[in-house]
């Protein structure tokens, strides 16, 4: 099979998806190719699926909430078998869902994997064969695996929705979001969890907020060890020990989840033979409007050096097709206010800048405004923990450049405060504006 179209689309995660999608939507004749399951990372392996962990976790959180404010309840067991049914039945339903709207939009999806062979054609190895004037490169990225002895004997992200039950006792190496999202879901799911970090906790967040954030995390159970570098696991499966650069030993653990970040998908795709430029650690370099240094080129997605985001992917898919289909030349998505949460216990939100990043740009110029609050629910409990919250501002007018919440609700309500920073956001109008009583977004407003 040889055949024309007007794009091309290699990956089909979110960023793959929504260039391919949008592109259809606006009259293209689009090919995508996918040789795994429809959703990428994302759906699969990432957000949906810790998210409905996350949940299971919250759950168990608040019954614990409800005994000590009064309610009269036993132990709490969840059925690990009958969730994960749940949770991988949604899924399922997410990819059927997927599959309909690429076969309504008429876009051709072939599951195999493609390299190009040059700037216009891709082939498959059955020898499928597809040219376009657009090829767009949204191959995503995939857990990092370290060459020592014994990584074999831990599980990567990919693999901890295979559990049959949670682990008694894990060792989480790793100290960036899926280390500390998954150190906290296991842990409010009845895990003993090891935080084992090789240098800081979620490195680009503010740190006054991740540094509180660590404080609850301990206080909550999880053992947090910093400034480790494991050398190698040994043992067997079930009952593993790690050993650090210093000679430290952790462990016995039954399971070992190695967080180590993540490696994007570029290799085996022909991009080397075709001259396509990548960085050390394999992005595909892209220019602001996703554009490679190879003509008819392109890259969305955490293939690529943006922030390995889905919103971002989609964004960028999305953008570019505006571009090269529907004629909008200048057609790019703005990176300037990204917001994003960690969903840790209690989450973690930021938008813009950090405390850090703003002082290392603007100087002296730059306001901090920071609150302290125990949320009203943990007060009638008799909990003290306290949520953090803090406005950024930069110059006599105070221009919001950053907003930072750390506390129960903080993944719901940054969105609104992101598309207001997008917007133009300065003090004078969070002072202004008329606060929702009694919640924790209030707690934005009625900052100093």
């Amino acid at each position: 099979m040889s055949e024309r179209f007007d794009l091309i689309v290699v990956g089909a995660g979110s960023g793959g998806l929504s260039a391919a999608q949008h592109a259809a939507r606006l009259g293209a004749r689009v090919a995508l190719f996918e040789p795994d399951p429809l959703g990428g990372t994302c759906v699969n392996r990432g957000c949906v699926p810790k998210k409905a962990m996350w949940f299971a976790a919250q759950i168990a959180d608040m019954h614990q909430l409800g005994q000590e404010i009064g309610f009269d309840s036993g132990p709490l067991r969840l059925d690990w078998a009958r969730f994960r049914n749940l949770r991988d039945q949604y899924i399922a339903g997410i990819r059927d869902r997927y599959a309909k709207r690429l076969d309504l939009a008429g876009i051709h999806v072939i599951d195999e994997s493609v390299r190009l062979v040059s700037n216009d054609t891709v082939v498959t190895p059955k020898g499928t064969q597809a040219s376009a004037p657009h090829i767009v490169i949204a191959t995503g990225a995939r857990p990092n695996r370290l060459d020592i002895p014994g990584f074999e004997l831990g599980i990567v992200s990919d693999q901890i929705f295979e559990l049959d039950a949670p682990p008694q006792r894990i060792a989480v190496v790793g100290g960036g979001y899926v280390a500390v999202e998954f150190g906290c879901v296991l842990r409010g799911l009845g895990c003993q969890v090891d935080l084992l970090v090789r240098e800081k906790l979620l490195t680009g967040f503010d740190l006054e907020l991740v540094e509180a954030l660590a404080v609850q995390m301990q206080a909550h159970g999880i053992r947090i060890v910093r400034n480790t570098r494991i050398k190698s696991a040994r043992g067997q499966l079930g009952k593993v020990t790690l050993e650090a650069l210093d000679g430290a030993e952790h462990g016995v653990y039954d399971a070992v989840l190695w967080a180590l970040g993540r490696v994007p998908n570029s290799g085996n795709l022909g991009l080397e033979e075709l001259g396509v430029e990548c960085d050390e650690r394999g992005h595909v370099l892209v220019d602001a409007y996703q554009n490679t240094n190879v003509s008819g080129i392109y890259a969305v997605g955490d293939v690529t050096d943006r922030r390995a985001l889905t919103p971002v992917a989609v964004a960028a898919g999305r953008a570019l097709a505006d571009r090269l289909i529907g004629g909008h030349a200048g057609a790019r998505f703005d990176d300037s206010v990204i917001p994003s949460v960690v969903f840790s216990e209690p989450p973690l939100g930021a938008v813009g800048l950090t405390e850090q990043q703003a002082h290392a740009r603007y100087g002296n110029a730059v306001n901090v405004h920071t609150g302290r609050y125990t949320p009203l629910l943990w007060m009638v409990a008799g909990r003290s923990e306290q949520s953090v919250v803090k406005v950024v501002t930069v110059g006599e007018e105070r221009k919001v450049v950053g907003i930072h919440v750390l506390g129960p609700g903080s993944d719901e309500l940054l969105q609104g405060f992101a598309v207001a920073m997008q917007k133009g956001l300065y003090w004078r109008d969070l002072k202004a504006a008329i606060a929702i009583h009694p919640t924790a977004a209030e707690e934005l407003l009625l900052l100093h």
